[in-house]
């Protein structure tokens, strides 16, 4: 307990047995700073903070302690009467390490203050109450194998959250549990490093060390917290691939095709991922450029593969020397063990029953086409391979030869002519020849055999076409009228040569000649001046046609000329109907047909226009009596009463189209159609005084045109307007004053026809008797 002592202002003294209170002078009096309180308090009472007193304070209860700040009122409370603060709850530096309040003395009647607002604090002081904790619990990390000692591996963190300021509470201090001989911490940053050289991720590759940090410096007493760490070992290459055999053997039939695999082989590496990757390649081998291997990228094997055929019976078996290395290999490690690995790899191989081979791909043979049947024109050769040597039959595929016009002795080989050849017919005749064997008919091979037809001189020439022209009468003699060439369906090897002569027959008294133009033509020429239509129409003049071949050849063929009336140009003028058909260029066919779809151009123009004229008939005016839509006409007809017979025709009724194709348009003034009919009409005679009716038509003509909603111009407006000032007055007994008697009728006879009837009933004398009696 302290006792200070002031000047002129008022005194405080504070006591507390946990707490140091540090004071200094002022004017006014003297001045705290800051109270001292230990955290976790574990007591029942509320915990004792400190005394305030005033020097004012005489004990009799005039002043009153008020407190305020952080947590004034549920964190510290004080006694107003006598100044004692206390602590109402368990406090944590942890959540808040110091409180700020602040306290005066007031007068308890008047609740004026005695001095200043003071302020202070309180502190609360750390207690090791909380264990270190480490960043990450679990940590993960890796680390290459085959590592030097002393490679950090990683870096732990452990935080207190103690007053590192008070104490060692906060002062945290590392060490393994578990994890030697392996690896090693630093007690004071938490590293962790290697503690043995050249760690084998082969041997053992996942390691779990356990780090624990401990407070107050590692001291007895002190808290602490622990973490796992996971240590893997990283791969390195330092593993050579390895064969597990030294020698590997397999088999491969014989029939293996080219390119396919017949051999694989799997070397093992201790590494792993891209450390693992190997290549492998035949360092020797008996068969040269026979095999080649390549490396499976997925699986890491050696795949061997065939480059060339096998072939049984000349060689059965195949040795090769194989040497597997890294892809990536590591150059800290060549040195400490081989890189490479080699094995030895035979292949047998199996014989299989194969089928006959031709000494050929293919045959070409030669045969002219007048040889005869069953001459051989060639032959085909095949053997077995195996080494059984199985005998060879030999057959046609006559899917190749339809006509079976060629043959192959079974036995020999030895293809024949099986008919007549006709190189005209076919030039070339392309079969495929079957070898199978006779232990099994069912291993067979084919090879295609083409034949060739050479052609002989076994044709006679003939006219390229049919010739027939016309002679005219006037014709001179030597005058060419038709030229004409041949054509032959042999082929010599030296081409064509064709001679032309008349034939011997009719050159006695001939009257045509044949001229040989040398150039495989020849013109056929008139022999006299002159011909006659009369005597003789037509002549067939014979041609020999030879060619130059052997053996020669020679055909007869014959010209038809027609003797026809000519002008003196030459032109045919009169000639027979035949003649006529041939200088037009048309044979009798050809008319025929021409007439023929002229006549089926007329049945479709008749057809067509019957179909036309159908369809252009009028429908009735109703289908049926059901179907009554769209026939209701209206007219819009004021007939003239019952004696006007003539302003009505029934015949409007029969044909409702007639009304319709009359029908004016209601979007335009009817008089734009149709011009405006003069009619006479007989109007009543003007009244002299009818301005009122004027004035009633214009307004309503004036009201019609300005209303947007008015009818077409086509409507009628009708208005029921009496007026004043009429003739006959009013006609209604209501208004009437008058008897009978009194009334004169005799001015209804003046109104016209349409009134008449009425006069007759009410004027006159005969009226007045009637009424009477």
């Amino acid at each position: 307990m302290f006792q200070i002592l002031a000047g002129p202002g008022p005194q405080w003294q504070t006591d507390s047995p946990c707490c140091y209170l540090p004071l200094r002078r002022s004017k006014r009096g003297w001045m705290w700073n800051q109270f001292f309180l230990l955290e976790e308090y574990t007591g029942l009472d509320n915990q004792y903070v400190g005394k305030l007193h005033s020097d004012g304070d005489r004990g009799d209860g005039s002043i009153r302690y008020v407190l305020t700040g952080d947590g004034a009122g549920s964190l510290f409370i004080i006694d107003e009467n006598s100044g004692d603060i206390h602590a109402t709850k368990r406090l944590d530096r942890e959540e808040k390490a110091y409180y700020t309040l602040r306290a005066k003395a007031v007068n308890r009647i008047t609740n004026t203050s005695l001095e200043g607002e003071s302020e202070f604090i309180i502190k609360i002081h750390d207690i090791n109450d909380n264990e270190p904790k480490f960043t990450k619990d679990p940590y993960f990390t890796e680390v290459p194998e085959m590592s030097p000692l002393g490679t950090v591996v990683m870096q732990v963190t452990a935080a207190d959250a103690d007053d590192p300021t008070y104490g060692n509470s906060a002062r945290v201090v590392y060490s393994i549990l578990q994890g030697q001989p392996y690896f090693s911490v630093e007690p004071n940053t938490g590293v962790i490093k290697t503690a043995l050289p050249n760690m084998d991720r082969e041997t053992k590759e996942n390691y779990v060390v356990v780090i624990q940090a401990k407070d107050m410096a590692g001291q007895m007493g002190g808290l602490s917290g622990t973490t796992t760490v996971s240590i893997t070992l990283s791969d390195v290459n330092d593993n050579p691939p390895r064969f597990p055999k030294s020698l590997y053997e397999f088999k491969a039939p014989e029939s293996t095709e080219p390119g396919s695999t017949v051999a694989v082989l799997r070397a093992t590496d201790a590494d792993i991922g891209r450390n693992a990757e190997m290549n492998y390649r035949i360092t020797s081998s008996d068969g040269p450029a026979m095999f080649d291997i390549s490396t499976n990228r997925s699986t890491q094997d050696g795949v061997i593969t065939l480059r060339k055929s096998l072939d049984f019976e000349r060689k059965r078996s195949y040795t090769l020397r194989i040497q597997v290395e890294n892809s990536n290999p590591d150059p800290r490690f060549l040195r400490y063990a081989a890189t490479t690995d080699g094995a030895t790899v035979k292949l047998i191989v199996e014989d299989v029953d194969e089928p006959p081979v031709f000494d050929r791909v293919g045959y070409v043979m030669e045969v002219k086409e007048d040889m005869a049947v069953g001459t051989i024109i060639g032959s085909v050769s095949a053997t077995d391979p195996d080494s059984s040597r199985s005998p060879v039959r030999y057959s046609i595929d006559r899917r190749t030869d339809m006509d079976r016009v060629l043959n192959v002795h079974p036995g020999n080989g030895s293809v024949f002519i099986l008919r007549t050849l006709d190189r005209e017919d076919v030039a070339w005749h392309n079969i495929s020849v079957i070898a199978t064997e006779f232990n099994n008919p069912r291993l067979m091979s084919r090879v295609p055999v083409y034949v060739r037809v050479l052609d002989v001189n076994d044709n006679a020439p003939t006219f390229a076409t049919y010739y027939e022209t016309f002679v005219c009468e006037n014709a001179k003699a030597n005058q060419r009228i038709q030229t004409v060439s041949a054509t032959d369906a042999d082929e010599p090897i030296g081409g064509h040569r064709f001679f032309f002569s008349l034939a011997h027959e009719a050159s006695v008294k001939a009257n045509f000649t044949v001229r040989d133009n040398k150039d495989n033509t020849a013109g056929i020429l008139t022999r006299r001046n002159s011909y006659s239509r009369l005597q003789r129409s037509t002549y067939l003049v014979p041609v020999v046609i030879s060619d130059s071949d052997f053996p020669m050849q020679s055909s007869t063929n014959t010209l038809t000329v027609h003797v026809c009336t000519c002008d003196r140009e030459g032109n045919m003028q009169l000639c027979n109907q035949e003649a006529l058909v041939i200088t037009a260029g048309l044979s009798t066919g050809a008319l025929m047909a021409i007439i023929f779809c002229v006549l089926i151009l007329l049945m479709i123009v008749v057809l067509f226009a019957a179909l036309r004229r159908q369809q252009r008939k009028k429908e009735p005016l109703i289908i049926s009596k059901e179907d009554v839509r769209d026939n209701v006409v209206s007219y819009n007809d004021e007939g003239g009463g019952e004696e006007d017979t003539q302003a009505f025709d029934i015949g409007t009724l029969r044909n409702p189209e007639a009304t319709e194709e009359s029908k004016q348009r209601r979007d335009i003034k009817p008089e734009t159609l149709h011009p405006p009919v003069r009619r006479t009409v007989i109007l009543p005679p003007p009244h002299r005084d009818n301005a009122d009716v004027r004035n009633f038509i214009n307004q309503r003509l004036q009201e019609n045109d300005q209303d947007p909603t008015a009818p077409p111009y086509d409507s009628l407006a009708t208005y029921a307007y009496e007026g004043s000032g009429s003739i006959a007055e009013s006609l209604s007994s209501l208004g009437s004053m008058t008897t009978d008697g009194d009334q004169d009728y005799n001015y209804l006879s003046e109104w016209g026809p349409r009134f008449k009837k009425l006069a007759d009933l009410y004027g006159g004398e005969d009226s007045d008797s009637c009424r009477d009696s």
